[in-house]
């Protein structure tokens, strides 16, 4: 029995972990991210019931961030034209910062690039 493991992470999220390399990456999406249209080519972990800051900071307990990558943290940017503000990237920004992180390694992409890019590294 392993212990110390926070309960927001399954244990099918720590194999998808355990199995993680260099340059893998992973996709920590909230339940508005097309996920399972996405990830029809990858592995989709479910993780209903949690929110996105409670699983980056358990993941950052156990996978350090790609240290050699200049920006191994990406958002998808607001559209342009959106009124949206994202306020929860501060607490994104305050996690990585945390977690021992440099929050402001962050590469904004465009949603469709990002899009592009959560089809190979899917978790939501």
């Amino acid at each position: 029995m392993l212990k110390g493991i926070p309960e927001v992470l399954s244990p099918e999220l720590l194999k998808v972990l355990a199995e993680m390399g260099h340059g893998d990456e992973i996709v920590i999406a909230d339940g508005n991210f097309p996920c399972e249209s996405m990830g029809k080519d990858g592995i989709v972990v479910r993780a209903d019931g949690h929110g996105v800051p409670e699983i980056l900071k358990a993941v950052l307990q156990f996978v350090p961030m790609d240290q050699y990558t200049e920006k191994p943290a990406a958002l998808m940017e607001v559209v342009k034209g959106d009124p949206c503000v994202p306020t929860i990237w501060d607490t994104y920004k305050q996690l990585l910062a945390e977690g021992g992180e440099d929050a402001q390694a962050i590469e904004y992409m465009e949603r469709f690039a990002f899009y592009e890019r959560a089809k190979k590294h899917m978790l939501s």
